[in-house]
């Protein structure tokens, strides 16, 4: 079995790499896809994703794992692909306009480097307009992110970016992993959990 990898805003492949060796040593070997928001227009990088998935995987079964910005990504491109994963794996995603995006949106240095990104992530009608896959999906939401009285989230689980409430669609499972928005691809538990739901499939 194949996997795609996609990583979240600001990372380059580089930071799947350490799930992508977990993956290997498991069998399942990692395509990892990198695009930039900051260079690239989202319909390009929409398109390339599936050009990319299409060239990689042919007619192998594969698994997509994406980390935040890549599980957006993901879901505007499933509808395009004729060969569908066998299940998606979604780490960290925003699912809704979240207060973060509002925030960065209000910096100018931000809006710059994000490009059309900033425009589709504090998009409600697009956020909501956006499909829940038909397939085996299951989230990972971070909650090691502050809580309290000082914290921007209050009381609210979080993984320092995103609330696990940011992070749910109707009907798709969710696990909650003691990690950070940054760095929860890197959770040992979430590779082995993928690893166990993609051998029964």
């Amino acid at each position: 079995m194949d996997a795609i990898l996609i990583h979240g805003m600001g990372r380059t492949p580089a930071a799947m790499s350490i799930l992508a060796a977990r993956l290997w040593a498991s069998g399942i070997r990692p395509h990892l896809f990198g695009y930039s928001v900051t260079f690239e227009r989202w319909d390009e990088s929409v398109q390339r994703y599936e050009n990319f998935i299409v060239k990689r995987v042919k007619t192998n079964d594969y698994i997509i794992v994406g980390h935040s910005l890549g599980t957006v990504l993901t879901r505007a491109t499933l509808p395009r692909l004729i060969h569908k994963p066998k299940a998606c794996f979604f780490l960290a995603p925003p699912t809704q306009v979240c207060k973060a995006a509002r925030t960065f949106a209000r910096r100018p240095l931000v809006r710059l480097f994000m490009g059309d990104v900033e425009k589709i992530l504090t998009n409600k009608q697009f956020m909501e307009s956006l499909p829940v896959p038909d397939l085996p999906t299951k989230i990972y939401a971070g909650v090691a992110g502050p809580r309290g009285p000082y914290s921007p989230f209050g009381d609210e689980l979080n993984d320092g970016l995103l609330t696990v409430q940011e992070t749910r669609l109707p009907g798709v499972p969710l696990q909650t992993v003691p990690a950070l928005h940054t760095f929860i691809m890197n959770s040992k538990a979430v590779a082995q959990d993928i690893v166990k739901i993609a051998r029964t499939i």
